[in-house]
């Protein structure tokens, strides 16, 4: 096994390709073992060779840019071909300006503490035995994705900082982007002394080798999938091997009637319209009827481009405003599309979002302190926000580096995933001799 520890890149992608279409369980075997044992050797480095090798990896990623932008510029051109929506082809491309971001989203990862032996708490019993938890990596992580090719670095940088290896599958759509970003960023991280194999990326497209990715329980610790509804949903199904996933990115935005009028404008044009294929988009909008301004609002919408559909009352602000059905208030639009309804206080808002969030973002709008208070205390979602814009449902915004994807369930991580994510732990028992009675 030893052989496996760092193995060329090169020669163990073209092993498992000659098994990948005859054996899907046999490739998935192979790559979990060589993983495996690399993950064992990154656990024993130090933080400062792991931050080094990170370094190292985004200047690599710098180096290759031209090569990752031709690259690139293949599968934008495959994806128009094929049809792929405006919002994947968004989440798709990349340009020198989201290159250099992925390059400095792994420099900040680099420079963050590593969560790897921090001790969470410490208590001693009666007996004399004194406890500790602490802080160790999960393992092998297996991380799905589709359209997004940063995640590639971004799922790298996380996993190799906390101390374990992944294994990637992209999406066909980026399987170029993909190649030529995995292929800068394994060059720059063994510079550094992380075996190669601790960063693996799938050698086939083939959707049988993701199904023994998600039962390959044993082998893979745990599988994160970053894509679309039906991505996701496979996966929940399928697997044999703990999730961390979300669904849907089904965000509200409430203005509420204390709402300033210039703010609200602001931030509600933020949430739907920078960026409308992300998962912290807004997909639907609460008017309160007591908001001062809520025909303007939805004006600025559908001035800005946005399509509207809304329910009667928000119809009746606006004749250009489509007549909402049933479905458009549980749809993740990811384009610009966008729900809004007029309620009449924040109870009914809180009900509605009660309904209908997907538990990922949602925010209120208001100066109103006590109304603010229970928005945040009553929403059950993973991330809630005030007076800000759903857009900023984002690791790095958050100041975690990078995030390896948002989590909408109750176990082990919620919100933005990044390190502390990316961790378990272990007790540790430190006894004089004790022994039990």
């Amino acid at each position: 096994m030893a052989s496996l520890a760092n193995p060329s890149s090169a020669d163990s992608s073209a092993a498992a390709l000659d098994r990948s279409a005859s054996d899907h369980d046999a490739l998935i075997a192979e790559l979990a073992a060589a993983g495996r044992a690399a993950q064992r050797v990154l656990a024993a480095m130090p933080d400062a060779k792991k931050a080094d090798a990170l370094m190292l990896a985004a200047q690599a990623l710098r180096s290759d840019a031209s090569t990752i932008l031709e690259a690139n510029a293949k599968d934008i051109s495959a994806g128009q071909s094929n049809g792929l929506s405006s919002a994947m082809l968004d989440r798709l491309r990349l340009d020198e300006d989201r290159l250099e971001g992925v390059a400095a989203a792994l420099e900040s990862v680099a420079q963050l503490d590593d969560p790897v032996g921090q001790i969470i708490d410490t208590s001693e019993r009666p007996n004399g035995l004194r406890l500790s938890r602490i802080r160790v990596p999960i393992g092998l992580i297996g991380i799905i994705y589709e359209s997004r090719p940063n995640v590639t670095a971004d799922a790298a940088a996380l996993s190799v900082r906390a101390g374990n290896a992944c294994l990637l599958r992209g999406g066909s759509e980026a399987v170029h982007s993909n190649h030529a970003i995995h292929a800068a960023l394994v060059r720059g991280l063994s510079e550094g002394g992380v075996p190669a194999a601790a960063v693996q990326l799938m050698p086939t497209q083939d959707r049988e080798a993701v199904g023994a990715m998600l039962k390959a329980a044993g082998l893979i610790d745990m599988i994160i999938p970053r894509g679309g509804k039906g991505l996701v949903a496979r996966v929940q199904a399928d697997a044999r091997v703990p999730v961390l996933a979300h669904l849907d990115g089904i965000c509200h935005t409430y203005v509420h009637a204390a709402a300033d009028q210039q703010m609200a404008h602001e931030i509600v044009l933020n949430a739907k319209m920078r960026r409308t294929g992300i998962c912290g988009a807004m997909e639907t909008l609460l008017i309160d009827s007591k908001f001062s301004d809520a025909a303007g609002l939805v004006a600025a919408l559908i001035e800005a481009g946005c399509e509207v559909r809304g329910d009667g009352r928000t119809c009746a602000l606006d004749s250009r405003v489509v007549q909402a059905n049933d479905n458009d208030w549980d749809t993740e639009y990811l384009e610009a599309v966008v729900s809004v309804a007029v309620v009449d206080t924040i109870e009914e808002a809180l009900a509605h979002i009660a309904r209908h969030s997907s538990s990922h973002t949602d925010a209120i709008v208001t100066a109103d302190d006590d109304a603010a208070e229970r928005f945040l205390n009553e929403v059950d979602s993973a991330i809630v926000m005030l007076n800000a814009s759903s857009q900023f449902a984002d690791g790095g915004e958050f100041g975690l580096g990078a995030e390896i994807g948002i989590a909408t369930g109750r176990l082990h991580a919620r919100g933005p995933v990044a390190l502390e994510g990316l961790t378990t732990y272990k007790w540790q028992v430190r006894g004089t001799g004790q022994a039990r009675p």
